[in-house]
């Protein structure tokens, strides 16, 4: 959806959820941990998935913000847009989730990209693709476990952004890619992956490493 369409629509929706976030907010289910070694915990219950999918969203902003801040040599003024188009998505996403979780939110996460060579073309498009495809398999890996159908309806429909996101990275890496077999199963269908498997991949981004101790997960 256009920037201006979906910032109204963040902007009503997040107050909407901020109140459902408040209320489980008073449940003595649903902490969320600061982990000995100075990692966040996402909790459990919707506010933990919620927060998962905020910690992706931190991580995705930092990286095309920098992406934008310092264009890699020979970038052409339609990957500018593209880029700078994905950019603010991802703004609008990490602060819709910060809204929407209120108290609950995870604290902001400190990126480390030094595996990314931003001047390079390759290695900065590789990278968006790692990250919009993990996206979007961590939102179909774990939309299961959401029970508040508004979370799930919200959730829905940034997925549905996200993956958008990646046809296009795709594209650009190799044009006609957007349907590739890596992201795609032989039904149609876009492949999953549990939450587990996407913060072992998140991580290698963070230095704020985020875990997941009520689905199993440590880093």
């Amino acid at each position: 959806m256009a920037r201006r369409s979906f910032l109204r629509y963040a902007g009503a929706s997040a107050a909407a959820v901020a109140v459902m976030g408040t209320a489980a907010s008073c449940s003595k289910n649903d902490p969320i941990f600061i982990t000995p070694g100075g990692g966040t915990d996402i909790g459990s219950g919707d506010p933990g998935i919620l927060n998962f999918a905020y910690a992706l969203e931190q991580l995705e902003a930092a990286f095309y913000l920098q992406v934008v801040a310092t264009p890699y040599s020979g970038i052409s003024s339609i990957e500018t847009a593209y880029l700078t188009d994905i950019r603010d998505h991802e703004v609008l996403h990490r602060d819709f989730f910060k809204a929407a979780l209120g108290a609950k939110a995870i604290g902001t996460l400190t990126t480390d990209f030094s595996s990314i060579n931003f001047s390079d073309r390759t290695s900065v498009l590789n990278a968006a693709k790692l990250l919009e495809d993990t996206g979007v398999q961590a939102y179909d890996g774990a939309g299961y476990l959401i029970k508040d159908a508004g979370y799930l309806t919200i959730a829905g429909k940034i997925v549905s952004v996200e993956a958008r996101h990646a046809a296009l990275i795709s594209n650009l890496i190799t044009p006609g890619s957007f349907v590739g077999s890596d992201q795609v199963d032989g039904d149609g269908l876009n492949k999953s992956a549990t939450i587990a498997e996407v913060l072992a991949g998140a991580n290698g981004f963070l230095k704020t490493k985020v875990s997941a101790v009520n689905y199993n997960y440590k880093p």
